[in-house]
């Protein structure tokens, strides 16, 4: 019964185009995700997420599409994170404070909003029925325009990540790569916030992503496991939200999880086999030495 239930919900209009949405986003986090996780920017994407709240919270009391003042909060965010985090010292008290304030300004809109009050707790932890044909739109130009630009910079994007101050030293231009990154992450964050919410968009923007270097180093198998990790975190926990009609976010970040634990498990079991290894090889070599 609840199979057949699941399967007529899930041929609802609202139920495809948040599908549609999802699998764009899980290729978007999956792609940004591991730069993100290797230049230690998981604060950056919580501090973004809540001035996407608070575009998302004016566009709702000004009557817009939560969409564009999700973008527009974000990639102020994101300038303002990169115009006062000029030394890596102030980047935590930075973002702390930036986080704080767009969260406080944030809920003071959302406080005089008097429509529907899903409405203002789908900006919290998510809504799919708020995915209509316009926000769907929206969400498609804006992650081809993200993926496209991330195209263009991400050799010398993985070089500075990987190395900053190699990279430097070679004429990467870090100053013009910071910032782009940072926006690209800003927009990111914000189509993430109508699916999962601006709480809980860390789950699907970094654990996949963090759960992926549990299990490898390579760039390329990491990108590629936090692509099929996301995927499965978001398109999962859509399908599994619709019978209970729960929260999406609360799916999402539980199989997010789960997934992160599994990799832990495995990346653990593999360096203790590897750290075995390593202990018989050196044991031989010490017997045969003794021998001669």
């Amino acid at each position: 019964m609840s199979d057949y239930i699941s399967t007529t919900l899930v041929l609802l209009p609202f139920v495809g185009s948040a599908l549609v949405a999802a699998a764009v986003l899980g290729v978007l986090a999956g792609v940004l995700g591991p730069l993100i996780v290797t230049r230690n920017m998981a604060f950056s994407v919580h501090g973004t997420s809540e001035l996407a709240l608070t575009g998302g919270a004016a566009a709702l009391l000004v009557g817009i599409n939560v969409g564009y003042g999700s973008l527009v909060g974000a990639v102020v965010a994101a300038v303002i994170l990169g115009l006062l985090t000029r030394k890596v010292s102030e980047h935590d008290s930075v973002i702390g404070a930036v986080l704080a304030f767009g969260l406080g300004v944030g809920v003071l809109l959302l406080s005089f909003y008097e429509g529907n009050s899903a409405n203002k707790f789908g900006l919290l932890i998510g809504q799919i029925a708020s995915v209509d044909t316009g926000s769907l739109v929206l969400l498609v130009s804006a992650a081809v325009g993200v993926l496209v630009v991330l195209s263009l910079i991400y050799r010398p994007l993985l070089f500075a990540s990987v190395d900053a101050e190699v990279a430097a030293a070679r004429g990467v231009p870090l100053r013009v790569l910071s910032p782009v990154f940072a926006v690209l992450v800003g927009v990111a964050t914000a189509l993430g916030v109508q699916t999962v919410g601006s709480l809980l968009v860390l789950s699907l923007m970094i654990t996949p992503a963090a759960a992926a270097s549990r299990v490898t180093a390579s760039p390329l198998v990491a990108t590629v496991l936090s692509i099929v990790f996301a995927e499965l975190a978001v398109l999962g926990g859509i399908v599994l939200s619709l019978v209970p009609g729960k929260p999406v976010s609360a799916f999402v970040t539980a199989i997010s999880f789960l997934i992160y634990l599994l990799c832990r498990l495995v990346g653990a079991l593999r360096a203790r086999r590897i750290g075995s290894g390593r202990g018989m090889a050196s044991a031989h070599l010490a017997v045969g030495a003794a021998r001669s």
